[in-house]
């Protein structure tokens, strides 16, 4: 029924963030409220999915449609509910989340809060073979580079992680980021200094 808002960021907290839309304040429930944390009492779009239950109604909000595509196939997942879904996106990209299901990658997927082997093993029974149309452009290219699965496994920080989208928004190639992000991943910076070094990296 709703397919994104468009409003003022007016409140983020912890575990959603209020865009004020026609003098309404919608409570919108996402991965991570902080990434909203540069656009706080500016305009944005949120891509919405409204969840409705005898027990609950609640709006879950996402940057991308590719977020959300993967929510609503995660939320067909035995096992695996709102609250499930949205830890799995806080905590990886779309596009590594799809490898590792392709993958059958269930050591990367444990990793997730509330994801245990067999919930793993489901999620890949599931969706494998069923992702393709969330991320069609990239998904040929998405298993051809080993080293990428080191990189998962070892993980790399929240700041770290929104370097490399913007990144990616810039032009680079997910193989270019990922072979930059290997090497920043011990570092501690802030997601601004993550990518001003990765670039002078890259431009070397």
């Amino acid at each position: 029924m709703y397919d994104y808002i468009k409003g003022t960021i007016d409140y983020i907290g912890p575990e959603y963030i209020v865009v004020e839309n026609g003098e309404i304040g919608y409570q919108i429930m996402t991965p991570n409220p902080f990434v909203f944390s540069a656009k706080m009492n500016e305009k944005v779009q949120v891509f919405l999915y409204h969840h409705v239950r005898e027990d609950i109604a609640a709006f879950y909000g996402f940057e991308t449609r590719e977020q959300k595509a993967l929510f609503t196939k995660l939320l067909n997942v035995t096992g695996i509910g709102p609250k499930g879904a949205l830890a799995i996106l806080a905590s990886g990209q779309v596009e590594q989340v799809v490898q590792a299901i392709e993958n059958e990658d269930e050591s990367f997927l444990v990793k997730f809060p509330g994801v245990g082997k067999k919930t793993a093993r489901q999620i890949v029974l599931d969706l494998k073979g069923k992702l393709e149309n969330i991320i069609p452009d990239a998904f040929p290219n998405l298993f051809n580079d080993g080293h990428d699965k080191a990189i998962r496994a070892a993980g790399i920080s929240e700041a770290l992680e929104e370097a490399t989208l913007a990144l990616k928004a810039l032009g680079y190639s997910e193989k270019e980021v990922q072979r930059v992000a290997k090497k920043l991943q011990d570092e501690e910076m802030t997601t601004e200094q993550y990518i001003k070094k990765a670039l002078q990296m890259m431009l070397r």
